[in-house]
C-alpha cells in the first residue's frame, strides 16, 4: 500500500484478513492527510464552532450567561491556542489508534517516500535516514491523496497567508480573516471562524457559494453567512496576494481582477487541491494519468497497469474519505479473488460541515435537469419539525426527489444540524431503490427531526388508479 490515508490503510486490512502479506508506506504518518492535516482536524475545529454557535442562541432558549437579569450579551469566547492543540492532539491519538491497530493485524508499516520501480516493486526512501528499502510486490495500491493547490501569485507563508492544513498554527482568533474560495473547504472554515468570533470576508469567484452543490441548499447557507455578519463578495476573483508591513502593522492585501484591493490580517487559500501523482514513477510503470495528473481507474480501482490499483483523492473520482476506504476494499478484494461490486457513485453520501450542515445523495436536481430524467420534488422546512421548534433551529429543509410514476426514490438533501446523520435513511432509500411511500411507511420517533424525512415521503405519495 502506496500511502497510509483511509484508502491504504483500509486496503490493508481487507487484504490482511483475505491472507495477504501487507505492508503499508506512509511518510508522514497513519491516516494521511485526512487524519492528521484534512479530514479529522477541521472537522474538530468546526465541532468547536458549533458549541459557539449554540452558545450564541442560548438566551433565546431562557439562558442566561452572564447570571445578569434579562441580560443578552454572551461572554464566552473562544482560546484558539487551547482549540488547535486539542485539534491537533485528536488527530495524531486517531493516527496512533490506525498504527495500533495495523500492528495487530500483523500489517507492516515503513516510514518513508514510496514510488514504483516498475508495476511490481516499490521502492522506499526511508524516513529516518536508513537504507533505501526495496519491496516486491504481487499486487501494489496507489494511495497518496493530494495536496492543497498553491498560486504562484499567492504563495502561503504559514504566518498569515495559509492552505487549510497550515491554519492551526494560529495562536490567536484571526483579527479579520480573508477566505478566498467559496467551494466546501472555504465555505467550511469560513462558517467555522465566523462562528468563533472572527471577523471573515468570504471571495467567491462564482455568482453563489457552494455553486456546485443544491441550489436552495447554497442560497439558504448564503444568506445564514450574510446573516452572522460574514462579507460575502461573488463573481470576484482573487489575482493575487501578498503581506505588508512590518510587527504590529503587520497585514495581508488581496487584490481582485477588478483592481478592488481587500485588507485583512489573515488569508485563507482554499482554491481546490492537487492530486500527490508526481515523482512516483507511475507513466513507467504504465499507469496511464488523465490531464490532470489524476490516476486513471475502473470502477474496481484497477488502473492500466497489471497488478497496480489505486484509491482516493489521487484517483479524482470522489475527494471524500469514505470513497477512498471503500475504493481500497473493494480494489483488495477484487485483487485478491473475494467477491465484489463495483461503486455505485449515485448511492455515496456526501455532507457539508457548515452551519447548518448540507447533506445529499444520490441524484442532484441539476443532474436529474440535465439527463432529461421525470421527477417530483417534495421539500419541507426544518422550522416547522417540532423538535426543531424546541430547540431554537429555524435555518434548513429536507427535499426528496422521487419518480413520478414509479415513486422510486431518486436522491435528496438535507440541511439542518447534523444533517450527516439525518441524511442516512435517504441513501438507504437510494440504495435499494426504496420507493417514497416505503420510507414513509417506517415509524419514526415523535418528537424527533427523522420525522420531517418520513413527511417529505409522505408528500410524496403516489396514488393508484
Amino acid at each position: 500500500m502506496l500511502g497510509g490515508g483511509p484508502g491504504g490503510y483500509e486496503a490493508a486490512l481487507v487484504a490482511r484478513r483475505l491472507g495477504a502479506d501487507v505492508t503499508v508506506v506512509e511518510l508522514h504518518g497513519l491516516g494521511g492527510a485526512a487524519v492528521l492535516t484534512d479530514v479529522v482536524p477541521s472537522k474538530t475545529l468546526i465541532a468547536t464552532a458549533e458549541w459557539m454557535t449554540i452558545a450564541d442562541t442560548a438566551a433565546e432558549l431562557g439562558i442566561r450567561v452572564d447570571g445578569a437579569a434579562g441580560a443578552t450579551s454572551q461572554k464566552h469566547h473562544v482560546d484558539l491556542a487551547a482549540v488547535n492543540t486539542r485539534v491537533m492532539a485528536l488527530a495524531a491519538a486517531q493516527s496512533a489508534d490506525i498504527r495500533a491497530r495495523l500492528e495487530r493485524e500483523d500489517i507492516r508499516i515503513v516510514m518513508g517516500r514510496g514510488r514504483l520501480d516498475g508495476p511490481s516493486r516499490v521502492v522506499v526512501d526511508t524516513a529516518d535516514g536508513q537504507p533505501q528499502v526495496e519491496l516486491d510486490a504481487d499486487v501494489v495500491l496507489v494511495s497518496t491523496g493530494a495536496t492543497p493547490r498553491v498560486l504562484p501569485t499567492a504563495v502561503p507563508d504559514g504566518e498569515r497567508i495559509f492552505t487549510w492544513t497550515q491554519v492551526y498554527n494560529l495562536t490567536s482568533l484571526p483579527e479579520k480573516l480573508i477566505v478566498v474560495g467559496s467551494g466546501v473547504t472555504g465555505a467550511e472554515f469560513a462558517g467555522a471562524y465566523n462562528a468563533l468570533g472572527c471577523d471573515v470576508v468570504l471571495i467567491s469567484s462564482r455568482d453563489r457559494v457552494l455553486p456546485g452543490e443544491d441550489a436552495d441548499a447554497a442560497n439558504l447557507i448564503e444568506e445564514v453567512f450574510r446573516g452572522r455578519g460574514m462579507t460575502v463578495m461573488g463573481r470576484s476573483r482573487a489575482e493575487s496576494a501578498v503581506v505588508v508591513g512590518e510587527g504590529d502593522d503587520k497585514h495581508v492585501e488581496v487584490t481582485l481582477s477588478d483592481g478592488t484591493v481587500v485588507t485583512g490580517s489573515h488569508l485563507l487559500m482554499a482554491v481546490g487541491s492537487t492530486p500527490s501523482t508526481e515523482g512516483l514513477g507511475l507513466e513507467e510503470a504504465g499507469v496511464r494519468l488523465t490531464p490532470s495528473g489524476h490516476i486513471e481507474v475502473d470502477k474496481v480501482s484497477r488502473t492500466s497497469a497489471r497488478g497496480v490499483y489505486a484509491a482516493g483523492d489521487c484517483t479524482g473520482v470522489f475527494p471524500l474519505a469514505s470513497v477512498a476506504a471503500m475504493q481500497g476494499r473493494v480494489a483488495m478484494s477484487h485483487a485478491l479473488g473475494d467477491a465484489v461490486q463495483p461503486i455505485r457513485l449515485r448511492t455515496v453520501a456526501a455532507n457539508i460541515f457548515t452551519a447548518p450542515e448540507i447533506a445529499t445523495v444520490g441524484y442532484s436536481e441539476k443532474k436529474l435537469v440535465e439527463q432529461g430524467s421525470k421527477y417530483v420534488t417534495t421539500i419541507l422546512p426544518l422550522s416547522r419539525n417540532p423538535r426543531a421548534k424546541m430547540l431554537g433551529m429555524r435555518d434548513g429543509f429536507v427535499k426528496m426527489f422521487s419518480h413520478p410514476e414509479a415513486g422510486v426514490v431518486l436522491g435528496g438533501v438535507v440541511v439542518a444540524p447534523r444533517a450527516s446523520e439525518l441524511i442516512f435513511p435517504i441513501t438507504l432509500a437510494v440504495a435499494h431503490r426504496l420507493t417514497a411511500d416505503a420510507v414513509a411507511e417506517a415509524f419514526t420517533v415523535y418528537p424527533s427531526l427523522s420525522g420531517s424525512i418520513a413527511e417529505v415521503a409522505r408528500m410524496g405519495h403516489h396514488r393508484g388508479e
